[in-house]
């Protein structure tokens, strides 16, 4: 499996720790920024950027890090087909894939501890979708996206008219 991951400026400490851990775990990974945690980053460009690598299919999975996680959240939700759960525990990261297929895992720095962090990457990376039940309620997640993805698109359409 190999992981995108991305920060913002806040999140960025956090950000290196989890990196030095994927790799004590033997998961790749691809840093889609930022650099440096000195230099300000507005955090949807880089949930952006990482919730359209997932939907595009490129990577299986994606973390991102900021101040509190919600924006990042709330981003990489935005991008169609992508699933993102906030996680500050590791009970909500196990049950964020076995019953919701979240794609994406997101925390906030300013939230919880490097250990605690380490501790839900490793449960979120090492669960997996149970599908049954759940299977059928991300599917209505699935299909209630395309509604009103479909519903943005005739508005557009009537004005353009």
């Amino acid at each position: 499996m190999k992981v995108a991951i991305g920060s913002d400026d806040a999140g960025y400490p956090l950000k290196e720790i989890i990196k030095s851990y994927l790799t004590e775990l033997g998961v790749e990974y691809d840093d889609f920024g930022p650099s440096d945690g000195n230099v300000p980053v507005d955090y949807p460009d880089v949930g952006f950027a990482v919730a359209q690598q997932i939907s595009d299919g490129k990577y299986e999975r994606g973390i991102l890090i900021c101040g509190t996680g919600i924006g990042m959240t709330i981003t990489a939700d935005k991008v169609p087909g992508v699933r993102a759960a906030l996680c500050h525990d590791t009970y909500s990261a196990e049950r964020a894939r076995r019953s919701n297929n979240a794609q994406v895992l997101t925390m906030g720095a300013r939230v919880i501890g490097p250990e605690l962090a380490k501790r839900i990457v490793f449960v979120w990376l090492n669960s997996e979708f149970d599908g049954g039940n759940s299977g059928r309620k991300v599917q209505k997640i699935m299909d209630g996206e395309l509604r009103y993805r479909n519903l943005d698109r005739r508005s557009e359409t009537k004005s353009c008219s």
